[in-house]
């Protein structure tokens, strides 16, 4: 990637007609949304991090087309359907914008491989072939040795194919969606919401070196939304890891497969993803954390151990590099988004499937807030429901995680 100027901190009260917190792939697509909605508004974005650097860009880089398998759902297949048109244009239009970009985003329609090692894993990825069929979506059934052929890989017994989906460089992808702003719109790197409060009839966010006064707001910070007071009792942060490998040499790459730029999604909600790249480096995540990020020694040392079971062939496998990234989980899978309070919209909890998801919801809001008639996403994509209060929550999870893990160990 070239080398990136980060956008100016904020030093200087404003004021703004609307103000995103956060400029991740929801936040960039509220911004531009309402700029086509409402052309003279003042809309300011300010971000915690610097693009790319933030949680972003610390994905695995898969645009699905269609549903999570974990949304999936075989017996209401005509709202999975409106759900996949709605994701699936989402898709189109990111591909589109940044196809040209002076960015190379390494983004391809290359689809996606979901893949077992276990019985469990199997169950699951019947319960989704069953949903793409009845879908008429197009997909391929793969037995251990088509994987093995295709990914270089003799660790999954089975798995399926389907082309819904693009591969992308996440950091780079973000960059360029936030390299094609407008100029009329403000963003402000390195300018973290410390709170937000009601002055009058506007709001009042303060920031380390200024504040902001806005008419209206959009949170679209994900799992951190938590921090600035609201929804407490529905999102909560996981932090997960990731690692990518230095370049394979050419003796390397020609044991990992036909494919030369695949993406595994894991038949079990807590099982490893991988990717090989289009620059020839294996990328493997794992590991789920409730409330606390674990240092990278300890998340490399298990990244590179369920890489080295996958591909045994590789006998030095070095990470280039380690990191650790977070999601917002919600208790039930369905998202929290709508106006929470007057003139404060949010939309976090995408548990998982953000780039796509993330634009489509931003878009989205930035039409309902400014009252423009949009698909009835609760009823579409569900919306979250209430968590218990901690520590029932924290001990909730690390007990059902631990018995899904070892439930599930081999897809780990």
């Amino acid at each position: 990637m070239p080398e990136y100027q980060p956008r100016k901190t904020l030093c200087d009260d404003i004021s703004a007609d609307v103000l995103i917190i956060g400029a991740g792939y929801t936040g960039i697509a509220a911004a531009k949304k309402w700029r086509d909605i409402c052309p003279h508004d003042r809309i300011a974005i300010i971000d915690a991090s610097v693009s790319g650097e933030n949680n972003s860009g610390r994905n695995s880089g898969f645009l699905l087309e269609v549903s999570l398998a974990n949304d999936a759902d075989a017996e209401q297949i005509n709202r999975m359907k409106e759900c996949n048109l709605l994701i699936e244009k989402a898709a189109q239009k990111i591909f589109n914008e940044v196809k040209d970009s002076v960015i190379d985003c390494q983004i391809h329609r290359a689809g996606t491989f979901r893949a077992a090692a276990s019985e469990l894993g199997k169950k699951s990825l019947r319960d989704y072939e069953n949903f793409l069929k009845k879908s008429g979506l197009e997909y391929d059934r793969l037995n251990k040795d088509q994987l093995h052929e295709k990914l270089g890989t003799n660790y999954y017994s089975e798995g399926l194919y389907n082309p819904h989906c693009y591969l992308a460089q996440p950091a780079a992808l973000i960059r360029s969606l936030i390299d094609k702003l407008p100029k009329s719109i403000d963003l402000y790197e390195n300018t973290p919401a410390l709170s937000i409060k009601q002055d009058k009839k506007s709001w009042l966010i303060i920031t380390p070196k200024a504040s902001i006064r806005s008419k209206k707001i959009v949170i679209a910070n994900n799992a951190f939304c938590a921090k600035l007071g609201f929804v407490r009792s529905y999102i909560s942060p996981i932090y997960t890891y990731a690692a990518i490998t230095e370049p394979l040499q050419e003796n390397e790459l020609f044991t990992v497969g036909t494919e030369t730029n695949w993406g595994i999604l894991p038949a079990h909600r807590l099982g490893s993803t991988l990717r090989l790249t289009i620059d020839g480096r294996l990328m493997i995540r794992s590991l789920y954390d409730y409330g606390y990020e674990r240092n990278n020694v300890d998340a490399s040392t298990h990244l590179k151990q369920s890489l080295k079971l996958r591909f045994p062939q590789l006998t030095n496998i070095n990470f280039e590099s380690v990191w650790g990234g977070t999601t917002g989980f919600t208790y039930n899978g369905g998202p929290i988004w709508g106006e929470i309070e007057n003139n404060i919209h949010i939309s976090a909890g995408c548990n998982g499937g953000g780039i796509v998801k993330g634009t489509l919801f931003g878009e989205l809001l930035a039409m309902s807030a400014n009252q423009l008639k949009v698909p009835e996403i609760k009823k579409l994509f569900g919306s979250a429901s209430r968590m218990p209060p901690e520590p029932f929550r924290k001990i909730g999870f690390k007990l059902i995680s631990m018995i899904e893990s070892k439930r599930a160990k081999t897809e780990i």
